[in-house]
């Protein structure tokens, strides 16, 4: 049962088992297994009267009683800013985002991000993300280009949050990087963390969190390579971070060295169409171009593409790059 400040069920028949395990399947759809440990970090989480930890051991007819957490109104204001939205129905929209605007308002930031333009947009959000990202299931980097999905309501915005958390919410990006990337196709398995002396960026640290790249070269020369790479993890800059530990740091990214002229431009002409690489694109070669969900009401998967910036053609035209879809023939 539920009311406006708590839940209280009762733990149906079975074998004992650990109290977040049981909770995350008698509230799949409405809430998020992060949500549930969050209330159990908060001691919300109550187990026949007492407060309960995640390893708690439950037995059929205990009682488990949440105090939920006071529902807390956006802090964003709404703005009309352009944004394509290349689908939307009553539970979710998949957003085009363009390079150059923040997926969410943070710190000082309070307007021209993707949410201030999604509250315009859109007729609702949900609100599970917390009152700074209304809707936001995962974001995408400021100069990063491409497709994100969105929730509407809370029970759609748990049902992808548990794609993420399981791996099933497929996320493929195109990325032009420095030099000859090598072998055709590979993973990088490499943990990633804050790095040791910027606290702004991130680096391949030993004790990060669990990161995987897997990445297929599309098209190289002797300067630069197009690489698509799906990911496994979505860590804070995680393909940035992945190419960089490998020597091959996305171009037009200048926080991982991506701004610097290729180490291998190292006769008159290859300089000069290093300097002419540099000038296409003034951001990271960074695009998130497919996105594969299932719906998180009909259970039905859809694909999305999205079709490469002007800003990456042009860049792919000055190095001499070809990438075809995914539905051309490589």
């Amino acid at each position: 049962m539920t009311t406006a400040n708590r839940l209280t069920l009762r733990i149906p028949p079975g074998a004992p088992e650990r109290l977040d395990r049981v909770l995350a399947r008698e509230l799949r759809g409405r809430h998020s297994r992060t949500e549930i440990a969050r209330w159990v970090r908060d001691g919300r989480v109550l187990l026949n009267g007492a407060r309960a930890k995640a390893a708690s051991e439950v037995r059929e007819g205990d009682g488990v009683t949440i105090d939920l957490p006071a529902v807390v109104p956006y802090d964003v204001a709404a703005e009309d800013l352009p944004i394509d939205v290349v689908y939307e129905d009553e539970d979710l929209a998949v957003v085009d985002k363009p390079a150059g605007m923040t997926t969410h308002p943070a710190g000082p930031l309070r307007t021209g991000t993707l949410v201030n333009a999604l509250l315009f947009r859109l007729d609702r959000l949900s609100g599970v993300g917390g009152v700074m990202r209304p809707g936001i299931v995962h974001r995408l980097d400021r100069g990063t280009s491409g497709l994100l999905v969105v929730a509407k309501h809370d029970e759609a915005h748990r049902h992808l949050s548990d794609q993420l958390k399981e791996r099933t919410l497929k996320r493929t990006y195109e990325a032009v990087a420095w030099g000859v990337v090598t072998p055709a196709s590979f993973t990088i398995d490499a943990p990633i963390g804050r790095h040791p002396r910027d606290r702004k960026r991130m680096a391949v640290v030993e004790g990060g969190r669990e990161a995987r790249s897997h990445v297929r070269v599309l098209s190289r020369t002797e300067l630069v390579s197009a690489v698509r790479v799906e990911l496994e993890t979505g860590r804070t800059h995680q393909i940035r971070v992945h190419l960089r530990s490998r020597g091959h740091p996305i171009v037009g990214d200048a926080p991982y060295g991506g701004r610097r002229r290729s180490a291998r431009a190292v006769t008159p002409a290859l300089a000069r169409e290093a300097t002419e690489i540099l000038a296409a694109i003034e951001r990271p070669a960074l695009h998130a171009r497919y996105l594969r969900l299932v719906h998180p009401r009909t259970g039905v998967e859809l694909d999305f593409e999205s079709e490469l910036p002007a800003d990456f053609r042009r860049l792919l035209d000055a190095s001499g790059l070809r990438i075809h879809s995914r539905n051309e023939i490589e």
